[in-house]
């Protein structure tokens, strides 16, 4: 059976999995904060760079498995024919790059690549069996993503920014965002997101992690922060179901670990900012696929 190597590019790590089927057969990951690498460079170089780490990564899992196809989940505006990240909001510089023919170049092989949470969505349709009606997929990391599976396929739109649900505004003249606008949903429900709500209020600087784990212990502050994030979350994910009528909702990424702070707040705010025909319609699905989604939906798409 041909394997499949499908990469997850995060904000601060790249994760490779070499797969057999739907089986994750071997997993390795480096650190790769490509932002940082962004912002302390010229476009140029930075791009090498990255070129560079991601040629290594995955050079390491070739040298154990024989693997027919590469599949590589990227943040940013995949342009739907090229496959050129056209943009990359949170990789400061980044423009019409084009890291499947780069890397096919280097390493001799076909690679595809897909945006991060498209990918993660294909990952979780393919392990919910291929479901027939469409999938909403949002994913909740150091930004916010989302997928929209149709017809057994991602829509990823004609330009390649369907579904770039974080960056729906949801306070009109918020927080920066770096995709030039402000108040966008990530910079409110994001597990960054989480981590400037409680610094506005408390002037701490703690992770998502470290902030749930005082919202748990009765910190008002804390609690406050996801709060606010399941609030907004909410907001965005009515006005989206307005627009595109699915019955499913997979919400997945590091920041569901804290999901049981956020529950309640999203779903009474989900249900006043539904219209009427759509409550008790919707089916709320926390992903159960813990960090595999994006690795294997992007496996699936390049073996596709």
């Amino acid at each position: 059976m041909a394997l499949s190597m499908g990469v997850d590019v995060g904000g601060t790590n790249c994760r490779i999995g070499v797969f057999d089927e739907m089986n994750l057969l071997e997993e390795t990951r480096f650190q790769a904060d490509f932002s940082q690498i962004c912002m302390n460079n010229t476009p140029n170089v930075a791009w090498q760079q990255i070129l560079n780490m991601m040629e290594k990564g995955i050079r390491t899992a070739l040298a154990r498995y024989d693997v027919q196809s590469i599949g590589i989940g990227f943040p940013g505006f995949i342009d739907p024919i090229t496959k050129t990240i056209a943009q990359s909001p949170n990789l400061a510089g980044l423009k019409n790059v084009n890291l499947a023919s780069n890397l096919s170049q280097r390493l001799a092989k076909v690679v595809t690549v897909e945006n991060d949470a498209n990918a993660a969505a294909f990952g979780e349709f393919c392990l919910a069996g291929r479901p027939s009606g469409g999938v909403i997929y949002i994913g909740l990391g150091t930004g916010v993503g989302g997928g929209l599976i149709l017809n057994g396929q991602p829509y990823g739109g004609e330009h390649g920014t369907a579904m770039e649900v974080g960056h729906l505004i949801v306070e009109p003249n918020g927080r920066s965002c770096g995709c030039g606008n402000l108040g966008c949903l990530e910079q409110y429900a994001s597990a960054s997101g989480v981590a400037i709500s409680y610094f506005n209020a408390t002037q701490s600087k703690l992770s998502a992690a470290q902030i749930a784990q005082l919202a748990n212990e009765g910190d008002v502050e804390a609690i406050a922060a996801y709060n606010l994030a399941a609030n907004t979350l909410a907001q965005a994910l009515a006005s989206i179901l307005k627009l595109i009528d699915v019955q499913t909702v997979i919400i997945g990424g590091g920041l569901v670990g804290a999901w049981p702070l956020m529950k309640k707040t999203f779903l009474t705010r989900l249900d006043q900012d539904l219209i009427a025909v759509l409550r008790n319609k919707i089916e709320i699905k926390i992903a159960q696929s813990g960090d595999v989604a994006g690795m294997l939906g992007a496996a699936m798409l390049a073996k596709n």
